[in-house]
């Protein structure tokens, strides 16, 4: 396998390092850690256990080269009896003499060969004779035999005299105490995790107009600190939106008390030749001041519930008939959604009547989309708006070609009402051309919609998105 190119080493170990906070904070502990057990390990048997073990091979290795001369000095049988007695008392060593015999032709040594290496060097510098032995047939003890005239002088040694056997009492002494501190450090940074994790719902419910009533600062001082920060900066956003509405809300009955006035005078004024004209201005101006409210209030503080989607659609499919347009409903029985129902219904309502107003016919369509989401679509067959004036129509109070709205019936809020109501359920609303010729307006929410559609009833769709068609297209 080729290797990368150096200056794409950063990159790569950066596509595969953890993005969460959480994964993040574990690797800061768990890497370190790791590595300094990997490293002391490491410098132990390096610097410890391999001299350890060569000194005691070493001092076998002369115990038994003392046990082969002074057997080779008198190889009677009485004086290997009393060397194998001295032996047995002094060196807890067992010696015996196999005769006739040779030494095996079979060479065993352990799995990582350390204790062999180290032991069959001693051996070699001490003895002169040929010799074999085995580290691994007996767990407790080392075979070693030795070539003599006579047959194989066979010892049989104490483990412990060759290897230092107490060091994984060191290993796991290490590798209990490195869990215990993990264990402690990975349970406080969890902690500190979950007030971030918190803090970043609170956020996440308070711009879709939700509000976590237990949220309290709590975890390091610099996360209080941000918290308490997000706590003071909702405040002051809420009081702007409830001064903002109620300044809008005394305008509008400041401003209602002389329209009813002034209808009320035109009601009990003869008929004369503008008196139909006069009405329609003053049935434009309760609308617009309507649409205001609307923009300003945004049923903010609605509480989400489960709704059917396709109840909506058909209501706002009713408003765009009554607007003389041809509507077409494609929804599938039992997709559900939890929603704030006044708020969304003024946002399809809205939709559906601009289609309505600048298109003869109207195809509102919702669907569930496999991550989840949910996506609604209303089309109309009008003449649309350019590509480059999509953003542009979302602007409140927006109304793209003057010439063309004049006569129209709104203030441009109809786009801007809609996205502000699909941005509080934590989703947007986008513009696309429709294959009907027209606008397509396209709302598009989350999958924490918790959106449920049978499977039997919807084909398999499991969320939707919602893609309000014309919302705004000429009313922006």
């Amino acid at each position: 396998m080729r290797l990368l190119p150096a200056y794409l080493w950063p990159r790569f170990l950066k596509r595969r390092i953890p993005t969460s906070l959480w994964g993040r904070s574990l690797l800061i502990i768990v890497l370190p850690v790791l590595i300094m057990q990997v490293v002391v390990t490491w410098i132990f048997f390096d610097a410890h256990w391999q001299t350890v073990t060569a000194r005691l091979s070493e001092g076998l290795a002369g115990d038994i080269a003392w046990a082969v001369e002074s057997y080779e000095d008198d190889p009677s049988p009485r004086n290997l009896e009393r060397l194998a007695s001295r032996a047995e008392r002094s060196m807890s060593l067992s010696i015996a003499l196999q005769e006739g015999r040779t030494l095996p032709t079979e060479t065993r040594r352990g799995p990582i060969g350390v204790v062999d290496r180290v032991l069959d060097r001693a051996l070699d510098a001490r003895l002169d004779r040929p010799y074999w032995f085995d580290t691994t047939r007996y767990p407790a003890y080392v075979d070693i035999q030795v070539q003599e005239p006579q047959g194989v002088l066979r010892i049989i040694a104490p483990r412990e005299r060759a290897v230092a056997t107490q060091a994984h009492i060191f290993v796991l002494w290490l590798a209990v105490a490195t869990i215990l501190l993990m264990g402690v450090a990975i349970l406080f940074i969890r902690n500190q995790v979950r007030a971030i994790e918190r803090l970043a719902d609170a956020a996440e419910a308070f711009g879709r107009g939700e509000t976590v009533p237990r949220f309290k600062p709590h975890g390091a001082r610099e996360v209080r600190a941000a918290a308490t920060a997000f706590l003071s900066m909702r405040d002051r956003i809420q009081r702007h939106i409830d001064q903002r509405t109620a300044l809008l809300a005394s305008v509008s009955h400041d401003l209602r008390t002389p329209l009813t006035r002034l209808r009320l005078e035109l009601a009990l004024a003869p008929p004369f030749k503008r008196q139909s004209a006069m009405r329609g201005d003053l049935d434009e101006m309760e609308h617009m001041i309507d649409e205001y409210l609307d923009f300003a209030r945004g049923e903010a503080g609605e509480p989400p519930k489960p709704v059917s989607i396709r109840d909506l659609l058909k209501t706002a499919g009713e408003d765009a008939k009554r607007a003389g347009a041809e509507v077409e409903l494609a929804a599938p029985q039992g997709l559900t959604a939890s929603l704030r129902p006044l708020a969304f219904k003024r946002a399809l309502v809205n939709l559906a009547g601009n289609a309505a107003s600048h298109g003869e016919r109207v195809r509102l369509s919702a669907r569930a989309l496999a991550s989840g989401g949910l996506e609604i679509a209303v089309e109309d067959d009008g003449p649309g708006i350019p590509e480059d004036m999509y953003e542009e129509a979302f602007r409140p109070f927006s109304r793209l070609d003057e010439s063309r709205n004049q006569n129209r019936k709104g203030v441009g809020l109809g786009l801007a009402i809609a996205r502000d109501v699909a941005r509080g359920h934590g989703g947007d609303v986008t513009l696309d051309r429709s294959d009907m010729g027209g606008l397509k307006a396209i709302i598009r929410l989350p999958g924490q919609a918790s959106i449920v559609a049978p499977s039997s009833e919807t084909g398999g769709q499991g969320a939707s998105s919602v893609r309000t068609g014309h919302g705004d297209e000429h009313d922006a």
